[in-house]
């Protein structure tokens, strides 16, 4: 007899062991397995394209936002009336330049404004580095020098000069910056007194005299105070400036010499403005005597002197 091979074709194909059934059921069971082994094809994702530059107006706007946040903290700067709250704004507001000074560098900005944006971000840096340097330091000594007003007054103006060279840059390519920033105008002019100035006389006079020889680098006010006065109420006054020498007549009574120290005086307040210091000599000095003094540092000195409250 002949034998009848029975061939899977469609089965076979897909690599499946199955038996042979009727037509109709082979092909039910191609269709099924031909459904299933299919494969999916994935298509490749797209990576995002990173955001392009800023338009000028976007970049303004930001900008306008970084003025904003500053403007609270400039604003408690000119508030202050105390030592201690001058030297909480200015820790704040070093605390948000360094902020605004990251979030400028985020940016990406027009290509015609990223030297300028970068001048911004520098200068966002050093002006927190000055808020935090020897200028806090100093909030306290400098207020009972020049008082809290025109401490207040000195940070201001070097704030807005420490930021004025991001201005200019942005403002050549069409963009604001530092609208909320201090604008007190120039710096009060200087009113340093002549070498030898009296700037106080008051009480009787006698044949006392003192020569005054100031040595160091800074001027001083020397004040004569007459024994059991307090040294805001001087006999007499007298400015020598640094490295001179002066002389002070007619000296009545008894005394103490009292010398105060600094930079910017001010006439009105009779004081120094930043960098202050005020000191006495221990000894006193007798009446009708004849004294010069050397203001200078010295390990061959013959009298001490002493640090004293601010006056």
């Amino acid at each position: 007899m002949r034998k009848i091979l029975s061939a899977c074709v469609g089965v076979a194909l897909l690599g499946l062991a199955t038996g042979c059934g009727s037509a109709s059921d082979d092909g039910a069971a191609a269709a099924s397995t031909q459904s299933a082994s299919r494969p999916t094809t994935v298509k490749p994702t797209t990576p995002p394209k990173p955001p392009g530059p800023l338009t000028a107006a976007q970049y303004q706007a930001s900008l306008t936002q970084v003025d904003q946040h500053l403007a609270a903290d400039v604003r408690a700067l000119t508030t202050a009336r105390s030592a201690e709250n001058l030297s909480a704004a200015m820790s704040d507001l070093a605390e948000t330049l360094t902020t605004e000074a990251a979030t400028v560098a985020a940016l990406k900005v027009p290509a015609n404004a990223v030297a300028a944006n970068k001048t911004l971000q520098a200068r966002l840096r050093a002006a927190s580095s000055s808020l935090t340097g020897a200028q806090a330091d100093n909030v306290d000594l400098n207020a009972r020098c020049g008082g809290v007003v025109y401490t207040s007054q000195a940070v201001q103006r070097k704030l807005t000069a420490d930021l004025a060279s991001a201005v200019a840059p942005l403002r050549k390519v069409g963009l604001r910056f530092g609208t909320t920033l201090p604008n007190l105008g120039p710096e009060p002019p200087d009113q340093r007194p002549s070498n030898g100035d009296l700037l106080v006389r008051s009480g009787s006079r006698g044949s006392g005299q003192l020569q005054v020889t100031n040595g160091t680098d800074r001027d001083v006010a020397v004040s004569v105070v007459t024994d059991g006065q307090p040294p805001a109420k001087p006999h007499l006054m007298m400015y020598v400036q640094a490295k001179k020498t002066a002389t002070i007549s007619r000296i009545g009574g008894k005394y103490h010499i009292y010398f105060k120290s600094g930079l910017d005086w001010n006439a009105k307040r009779r004081q120094f403005s930043t960098d202050c210091s005020f000191s006495k000599f221990d000894d006193g000095f007798g009446r009708n005597e004849g004294w010069k003094v050397d203001l200078r540092p010295s390990s061959l000195g013959n009298a001490s002197t002493s640090d004293v409250d601010a006056y």
